[in-house]
């Protein structure tokens, strides 16, 4: 950044890279550029978000209007979250001891965070674009790929964990029109009804469109 953004350009970058952890802290992963500073508009920064994704820095993730193939074509150009495409990068930016604790497996609440960009990390380097499905009634799902010719949720868990959104969808297929998941985690391989389960290492098997 410091070496090749304009110069009218560095701070503003710096700072939308800087907000990534903060970003990706929040209940709600949602990009919002008044976290990169209170009262900011996407006016203001869009194009210092741009230039940190042409860098090849991070991957945007966009939210789904629906759940329904093609899923390029329902996607919310304006909503989106960020992943770091450098795992090493993005832990390296959270405060000192986080390696430590990532050995421990001690990471408390942000180690939802760390997992979900593992796995943004791992679909990104098999090309994969990234989607996800959010409604503001509290339903979100982590990530939604095209599966083996369905729309298929992906839910990622950094050891067992609920996953109550992914259930209410799966139970009104009349209204979402998914019918398959797959929830990444602490697990064997194995199937519970309509959700298959992976540990998180298996995840680049997931190739098959």
């Amino acid at each position: 950044m410091v070496k090749y953004a304009e110069k009218k350009d560095k701070s503003r970058i710096k700072e939308c890279f800087q907000s990534i952890p903060r970003q990706l802290a929040k209940e709600n992963k949602k990009f919002q550029y008044s976290v990169v500073r209170k009262g900011s508009t996407a006016a203001k920064y869009a194009g210092s978000l741009q230039w940190i994704e042409d860098a090849g820095i991070i991957s945007r993730c966009y939210n789904l209007s629906i759940t329904e193939l093609p899923l390029d074509g329902n996607a919310e150009e304006d909503t989106f979250k960020v992943y770091m495409r450098d795992m090493g990068l993005f832990v390296s930016m959270l405060e000192d001891g986080t390696q430590y604790d990532i050995l421990q497996g001690n990471l408390f609440g942000y180690k939802g965070a760390i997992f979900e960009n593992l796995i943004a990390d791992i679909f990104t380097k098999m090309g994969r674009k990234l989607y996800y499905f959010h409604k503001d009634s509290g339903l979100e799902v982590d990530f939604v790929i095209r599966y083996k010719g369905e729309c298929t949720l992906v839910e990622v868990k950094a050891a067992t964990g609920n996953i109550k959104s992914t259930k209410t969808i799966l139970n009104h297929p009349e209204k979402y029109h998914v019918s398959s998941a797959i929830k990444l985690g602490d697990y064997n391989v194995g199937r519970m009804g309509q959700v298959l389960t992976l540990p998180l290492y298996m995840a680049f098997l997931l190739r098959a469109l």
